[in-house]
């Protein structure tokens, strides 16, 4: 598995290096020409680079929407007025870069990124142009850099926040696990997104009787050690949306199981793969409201430096019966009845 998602890594940046050597050399041939050249002189077909950090179900659902967002709005490829240039980093920051500059060579008419690090790759690699940058999958766009104290954008970028329901998640665990002390969250250090959501889950905790412990990691290749030294401290596991940890969350609920706790998701595709329960988002409608608000910006309706982002809408309960059976834990019916969808088999 290791290798293949290194192969995969490696042949996503070497087609963005081609893509680069194909844009490199003066843009005089058609196949080099600016991408978004058709949209800018008759206006009818627009190039929207889609930069996406990590692969999981939370950010396809995020770009699946988003597309959606921009086909509801009168723009879609089926239409032949939307070229879509659709790359993913596999976690990889350099390569989020890599393919920022990408698109900024084949001067498409906005990039869309998705995730934190491919935002900020984005902005910065098209910060001296007039590339509109729209992001999606943000959790704190002021920790990020990409907004300023007082909410407004930082340039020519706005986007979605996905900022987590976390005093609702807490709620959540007090009711689903009335004794439980301690809760455990894997993190990477370099996601900014994961350092502020712990610091509010560290606010807020106390309030319910509850302490975080909180571990660390700097690679993929550490979520396996530090797995399983924290299920071992702690009554739970609450998993974020940090891309890294959630491209091994098969191996943090498996360690998980092993000790008989339960993991819960932050998100509707984290309870199908195996999380028993989640205060969750709709990651396509995000995905959709941003696309919304890129079309707009594409079609000179709105810029995207004065366009207010916008924060997801109110979380919903996700429950998955298999997950909790599993490490033979007992729910509540009264309260799962109240969830807005049940799953009773587990995807992964």
């Amino acid at each position: 598995m290791k290798m293949k998602k290194f192969l995969c890594a490696a042949l996503s940046s070497a087609l963005v290096i081609t893509a680069l050597a194909g844009c490199g050399g003066g843009g005089t041939d058609a196949g080099s020409a600016d991408a978004g050249s058709s949209a800018n002189a008759g206006g009818d077909v627009y190039t929207v680079g889609i930069s996406q950090f990590a692969e999981h179900g939370s950010l396809d659902n995020c770009r699946e929407g988003f597309i959606a967002g921009l086909k509801e709005a009168g723009l879609s490829e089926d239409d032949g007025n939307l070229k879509v240039l659709y790359q993913n980093a596999q976690t990889d920051t350099g390569t989020a870069g890599t393919i920022a500059d990408s698109f900024v060579s084949q001067k498409v008419n906005l990039i869309c990124a998705i995730a934190t690090p491919s935002a900020a790759a984005a902005y910065n690699a098209a910060m001296d142009t007039d590339i509109p940058v729209v992001y999606t999958a943000i959790s704190d766009p002021l920790q990020a850099g990409l907004i300023k104290e007082d909410g407004t954008n930082v340039g020519n970028i706005t986007g979605s926040s996905d900022k987590l329901p976390v005093e609702e998640q807490l709620k959540m665990i007090r009711k689903m696990m009335p004794d439980a002390k301690k809760i455990g969250i894997l993190y990477t250090t370099s996601e900014a997104n994961s350092i502020s959501t712990i610091a509010t889950y560290k606010e807020l905790a106390p309030k319910y009787d509850f302490e975080i412990v909180d571990t660390g990691i700097n690679t993929i290749a550490d979520v396996d050690l530090a797995a399983a030294d924290l299920v071992s401290k702690v009554d739970c596991i609450c998993n974020l949306t940090d891309n890294t940890v959630v491209e091994a969350l098969q191996t943090v609920i498996d360690k998980a199981n092993a000790q008989k706790i339960p993991v819960f998701g932050s998100e509707i595709e984290q309870v199908k793969n195996g999380c028993v329960a989640s205060m969750g988002i709709d990651y396509f409608q995000l995905g959709k409201e941003t696309g919304l608000m890129a079309a707009k910006i594409l079609e000179g309706k709105a810029s995207a430096q004065d366009t207010p982002y916008i924060s997801a809408s109110a979380a919903e309960l996700y429950v998955n019966t298999a997950a909790a059976e599993k490490i033979g834990m007992t729910l509540d019916d009264s309260y799962v009845s109240t969830a807005a969808e049940k799953f009773d088999t587990i995807e992964a």
